[in-house]
């Protein structure tokens, strides 16, 4: 069901005092997706760009390309490590959180988090083979087990996603007196929302790790370390994000449209509109004060021509929905500016891109050289994190009050025994322990890779570096 079917359906709900539980399970909630959705990226599409290396460096004898992937696979099984240890806490938070969306609707909601356990599973067990794999299995057969890494990685995002659209736009369920009495499987993943989330996020992975990627060899070169080794990592890494964020822009520009047509709510949020009408302005920055807009920068009709590509296009107002389920004007600010900031940091990574492209263009050598082009590339690293984040604060926030939308209100779904700040307490010191060993482990791995020098480096099965000669330290 939509939230517009929603709208026609249901009465308008007397707003309801909050449990007190609430705050500390949304607040942990959006602390520990927002932590584990930064490591996701790396798990999908670092996997990718490294067997990219690994290709190049079988195939074209590339010394530096092999050492790229060996290096790179050892950051990804870092990675692996910490996302199962936080993905491991967010299973169980949602049952210790919110008990009565797993059992009223654990039967659907969790069948896409079955699904994302055998693609887990599969990862962790090919992550091993591959990282085991090096000098000691023969070049090609190597390269194959990686292989399942990234398409296990691809899996388990579409399993999650899938889960997260579901929410959005619930499907494949018979409910009775309020029970789910019959769930469709196929239905309830391949959900009305998942196609385009599931393209969205993926995009977005290439994206993030790309630009990450990228940025670290950015920060090399800015250090003087120029030699191919750097270019090489620098150029896999922003060369794939800097191709999928044109692309990304139009899905997501598709999936606003899909969002005005089937979560008026949410589109009214993002767009911050108190009034149902037509000839809607499109809203720069600004907050919802006791209904009115303020301070904000408005380009007359936009809004209606970007929904349905003429300015007479109405657009339902907050007004529409029902008083009990109506977003506050705090959860529209928060939506709306974190639409901003995605489309405003997706559009400034874009005309970095654009300035790459004009530089290998015109004036390839002074790429490496270039020192304003390779600052604002290692800042895209930070900029797609930023990004990122967002659209998750858009996706999760702009649902309330539903944690099943047309089905299960947020504040109806929460534990009400116990006492969740202590758990919330424990779960930050876990969390922030996980990211500084992290952090602890993978500078550890950098310094001793510059102190080693590529020279220094066997590298398997790649050709014989002449005697004498050296790459230059990496990163």
């Amino acid at each position: 069901m939509t939230t517009a079917g929603a709208f026609t359906h249901l009465p308008a709900l007397a707003a309801a005092a909050e449990p007190a539980q609430l705050l500390p399970a949304r607040e942990q909630m959006a602390f520990t997706l927002g932590f584990h959705i930064i490591l996701v990226p790396f798990g999908v599409a670092l996997t990718t760009l490294m067997l990219i290396a690994h290709w190049r460096g079988l195939r074209k004898g590339d010394a530096e390309a092999l050492l790229l992937a060996r290096r790179w696979s050892k950051v990804a099984a870092v990675l692996f490590a910490v996302g199962a240890i936080t993905g491991t806490v967010l299973s169980f938070e949602l049952g210790i959180l919110w008990p009565r969306l797993m059992g009223d609707y654990g039967s659907a909601f969790g069948f896409p988090f079955a699904i994302e356990g055998l693609f887990f599973f599969l990862e962790a067990i090919f992550v091993a083979l591959y990282i085991y794999g090096w000098d000691r299995m023969p070049p090609w057969a190597h390269f194959w087990t990686g292989v399942p890494v990234s398409l296990a990685g691809v899996g388990g995002t579409a399993s999650v996603v899938a889960a997260n659209a579901w929410m959005n736009q619930p499907g494949g369920i018979t409910v009775e007196h309020g029970k789910v009495v019959a769930v469709r499987p196929a239905e309830v993943f391949f959900n009305d929302a998942f196609w385009l989330e599931f393209w969205h996020m993926l995009i977005a992975a290439y994206i993030i790790a790309g630009f990450v990627v990228g940025g670290v060899y950015a920060v090399g070169m800015l250090r003087g370390r120029r030699d191919r080794y750097h270019r090489v990592g620098f150029l896999t890494g922003f060369v794939t994000a800097a191709c999928a964020l044109p692309v990304q822009i139009l899905v997501g520009d598709t999936i606003a449209r899909q969002v005005f047509d089937d979560e008026p709510a949410k589109f009214a949020a993002i767009e911050l509109l108190p009034d149902t009408g037509s000839h809607v302005p499109e809203t720069l920055g600004g907050v919802l004060v006791d209904g009115e807009v303020r301070y904000g920068i408005k380009i007359p009709d936009m809004a209606s021509l970007l929904a349905g590509f003429k300015p007479s296009t109405t657009i339902k107002g907050l007004e529409a929905v029902p008083a009990g389920v109506r977003p506050t004007d705090a959860q529209a600010n928060i939506v709306h500016w974190a639409f901003d900031i995605m489309v405003g940091t997706s559009f400034l990574m874009l005309a970095v891109a654009l300035w790459f492209a004009w530089l290998w263009w015109r004036r390839r050598h002074t790429l490496a050289t270039d020192r304003w082009f390779l600052r604002s590339a290692a800042v895209c690293g930070i900029v797609a994190i930023l990004c990122l984040e967002s659209g998750w604060v858009v996706t999760e926030v702009g649902r309330q009050p539903w944690i099943v939308v047309g089905h299960l209100l947020t504040r109806d779904a929460v534990a009400t025994r116990g006492d969740l700040w202590p758990f919330f307490g424990a779960v930050l010191l876990l969390y922030l322990a996980v990211g500084a060993a992290a952090l602890w482990v993978l500078r550890s791995m950098t310094r001793r890779w510059r102190q080693q020098g590529d020279e220094a480096v066997s590298v398997p099965y790649g050709p014989e570096r002449p005697a004498g000669t050296t790459t230059g330290k990496a990163s």
